[in-house]
């Protein structure tokens, strides 16, 4: 007999302003404690030392979070000029002092040699795993590693404000992938100066932006008056820019059984067209409930992931 699971059903996400000083893995745990929810991840980490855009799949959601790893990401950073740390923020060890000042046209003059599809090395303070151990483990402990470089994308960066002469504000829209922190490392060797990042906040997650994020204490407001699903957005929402198709009641059922419907020729033309990037994925929906991810494929579309969603 199969164990019940522990807490209750509760399908979306919460599109959450993640605050200073909090890990990503502790912000699921609370969500997931808030809404008493059986399942839940997120979609990206986001630094303890970063503010902002952190979406969080609750229940059947969880099932398009691969989508939103490959969303386009906004982030807006500051730059503090004339020392460098190990972790290339406020937290770590002294390397480097400079007293060289790059000015904001500096900056603006620098940054399009960072701008498309680059090779880009993590920090050594970073989440990756090496020979099965984290690198910012490996770092504290003193052991001497190498990182190798990756190609990422950063589809624009534009230096938006030098408040004063020790600090430089920048808006980047990027890929999958990219580290806030790397750049600022690499920025200030190009410019032949020294530079930690200072403050970090994510606008943007694919459709989640800071314009529907919700807070913690905003959140747990909405809980305690028996109200969390205004806090609660739909599992489609991670879906924005995937063609969809209606599908009968028949073709759903099919679907949430795992087997593959034949399109009319011309349902196939349409959805052609609004495919980009060789992209074969289609959401398909029943009235207004998902019903499955599926891939386009000879004129049929073969169902990936099926939803249970009433």
């Amino acid at each position: 007999m199969a164990r019940k699971k522990k807490g209750d059903v509760v399908d979306g996400w919460v599109c959450l302003d993640k605050p200073f000083e909090m890990g990503s893995t502790e912000a699921v745990s609370r969500i997931r404690r808030l809404f008493n929810a059986q399942k839940a991840g997120h979609a990206g980490t986001l630094d303890p030392l970063a503010s902002g855009v952190l979406p969080i799949a609750l229940g059947e959601a969880t099932k398009t979070v691969p989508m939103m790893m490959e969303a386009k990401k906004v982030y807006r950073f500051t730059i503090n000029w004339g020392v460098s740390t190990d972790s290339v923020d406020r937290e770590g060890e002294i390397i480097g002092r400079s007293d060289v000042r790059p000015t904001l046209d500096q900056v603006k003059a620098a940054l399009p040699a960072f701008v498309g599809e680059i090779d880009q090395t993590p920090p050594r303070f970073s989440a990756i795993k090496v020979d099965g151990a984290r690198a910012y483990d490996l770092a504290r402990d003193g052991v001497d590693f190498e990182l190798p470089s990756r190609r990422v994308v950063i589809h624009s960066a534009e230096a938006t404000a030098a408040p004063d002469a020790d600090h430089v504000e920048i808006r980047i829209l990027t890929g999958k992938g990219v580290y806030v922190r790397s750049l600022a490392r690499d920025l200030a060797l190009a410019l032949g100066a020294e530079g930690h990042v200072s403050a970090l906040r994510r606008e943007r997650v694919g459709p989640f932006s800071t314009e529907k994020a919700v807070t913690l204490d905003s959140l747990e407001e909405m809980v305690h008056r028996g109200a969390a699903s205004e806090g609660l957005l739909p599992v489609a929402t991670a879906l924005d820019d995937i063609p969809d198709l209606a599908v009968t009641e028949q073709d759903a059922f099919s679907l949430r059984q795992g087997r593959p419907i034949v399109l009319l020729p011309r349902q196939v033309e349409t959805l052609k067209t609004r495919l980009s990037d060789g992209s074969r994925t289609v959401s398909a929906f029943q009235g207004q409930t998902l019903v499955a991810l599926c891939q386009l494929r000879a004129g049929r579309l073969e169902p990936d992931r099926v939803f249970n969603l009433s």
